[in-house]
């Protein structure tokens, strides 16, 4: 039986990755489509036929409602995009420097922007099927094995890993709110008693899990527009509040490298430098997913197709997001120069401003980010959670029923949970991490399935700037992960398992 729901599931899972939104209409079951191995391009359908979608799209949390439109878009895209990563802009420019942390942020920013539209151009091939799901566009490029070797843990990282993450900082951010309120106006003690770091993680990941109980996409888009409000909001109060208030004394602009040590250190904290700022920009792991939620079902080559709105929300997210990016790396580098905390503007600004920052102000925005990790939390979630749900309904053929789909998303928090616990210094870990599954994800392989779907000419000048462009960004993630593992071996990891701060 166990053979058989695996064979069940595996032509399932190709069916719907070879037809999903195609022209199969129900009753036929997604297990009885003829599947063609070899066929990875863009299968042509009638130009004058509405894309219908598979059978099974209709089960699943990403595809079920396909009413979005560009308004929901920006929203998820500023929820996923925008976050505590970005505060981390400034310790970058104090090892770059001025000049080159701008030039930096700058190639970096354009960079993901063009990988972005690429990828809003390869959901539809026109005419033919759309993909719906980053891994599945991936297999449709790359052919199903490599495409799973190569696409499958870094998706699912950047979707579960970063949920993790989140519960750490988050869960964090909570006791710290604690602290701030609790503290006497002296600021020197705690009037009450506050919660472990393992109950802290347990709160926010329990008002996770009850937000995470909407059932699709498009009914998280009013979740994701106040995730996007708080975002754009602290991020804005930190660049303000630190130019506000000044400079500390003593503040210095010079680079941090060593002038008297051997080059390999210097080139270390380069490529530290220059991973900080590349890993400030998120979420292309979820872009087709979002856009599989703009009007699914109307025909590709009509201008009402889903590009044209995902277009305009890219455009309209992406113009707030670099109104946020570029004041934090620059202001906070402004306001804190070399004396920036290695940890970001979250810990420098009340460190270097304690007797300055009301309480009410830094509660706030401890408030902010929170409501924003609980936000982004549901986002990150929803592949996952249409992972788990891809696979019952394979192995069931029948739609999730509300108490199983209750229960996967539960389990799924309970599993976030766990690991948070367990591995509560993940976050330092990121530049390792980043550097395997975001990297490639955003700056590489969206130039390489492009080459692969719409095969331009060899030679031509299209072909080899996205050649360039996408060893680039391999080269540049073997690089960023030699430097990490190089900083981690000098020194040490403060490995404290399950004991979170």
């Amino acid at each position: 039986m166990g053979e058989v729901a695996e064979a069940n599931y595996f032509r399932s899972e190709i069916a719907l990755l070879n037809y999903s939104d195609a022209t199969f209409k129900p009753p036929l079951s997604p297990l009885l489509i003829h599947i063609d191995p070899n066929d990875h391009t863009c299968s042509p359908i009638s130009e004058l036929h509405p894309q219908n979608q598979h059978p099974k799209d209709a089960w699943l949390p990403i595809t079920e409602s396909r009413n979005g439109n560009a308004f929901f878009a920006a929203f998820h895209l500023l929820n996923s995009n925008i976050g505590f990563q970005a505060l981390m802009l400034p310790v970058a420019f104090s090892t770059l420097g001025w000049g080159w942390g701008t030039v930096c942020l700058t190639v970096a920013f354009v960079w993901q922007l063009y990988a972005t539209f690429l990828l809003v151009q390869l959901h539809e091939c026109v005419p033919g099927i759309r993909h719906s799901r980053y891994l599945f566009l991936a297999m449709a490029a790359f052919g199903k094995r490599l495409g799973k070797v190569a696409a499958l843990f870094p998706v699912m990282y950047l979707s579960g890993g970063t949920c993790v993450v989140l519960i750490i900082t988050g869960g964090g951010t909570m006791k710290l709110l604690f602290k701030t309120l609790c503290h006497n106006d002296d600021g020197d003690t705690c009037n009450g008693h506050s919660l472990t770091g393992v109950e802290w993680f347990l709160v926010f990941t329990c008002v996770a899990i009850l937000i995470a109980q909407l059932p699709n996409l498009n009914s998280m888009a009013m979740v994701s527009l106040v995730g996007a409000v708080t975002s754009i909001t602290y991020c804005t109060l930190f660049w303000v509040l630190s130019v506000k208030k000044g400079r500390p004394n003593n503040v210095s602009y010079g680079s941090s490298l060593s002038h008297h040590s051997t080059p390999l250190p210097n080139i270390t904290h380069v490529l530290n430098a220059i991973g900080i700022i590349v890993l400030a920009f998120r979420g292309h792991n979820l872009l087709l997913e979002i856009q599989a939620s703009i009007h699914g079902t109307l025909p590709s080559n009509l201008e009402q197709s889903s590009k044209v709105a995902m277009r305009r929300g890219v455009t309209v997210s992406y113009a707030l997001i670099s109104m946020c990016v570029f004041p934090l790396a620059i202001a906070g580098f402004w306001a804190y120069g070399n004396q920036a905390s290695t940890r970001g503007l979250l810990t420098s600004l009340p460190q270097l401003h304690k007797r300055q920052i009301t309480k009410f102000s830094m509660g706030a925005i401890y408030v902010l980010v929170i409501i924003h990790c609980l936000s982004s939390y549901q986002i990150y979630a929803m592949p996952v959670f249409d992972n788990l749900e891809l696979r019952y309904t394979s192995i069931k053929n029948e739609k999730c029923s509300g108490l199983v789909r209750t229960c996967l998303r539960i389990f799924f928090g309970g599993l976030t949970f766990f690991i948070a616990v367990t591995f509560p210094f993940l976050p330092s870990l990121a530049a390792l991490i980043g550097g395997m599954t975001l990297v490639p994800v955003t700056y590489a392989y969206p130039c390489f399935i492009w080459l692969a779907l719409k095969k331009p000419r060899k030679t031509s000048l299209v072909w080899c700037f996205n050649v360039a462009l996408g060893t680039l960004g391999m080269l540049l993630s073997a690089l960023l992960v030699a430097a990490a593992i190089r900083t981690l071996v000098v020194k040490g990891l403060h490995a404290n398992f399950f004991k979170p701060k």
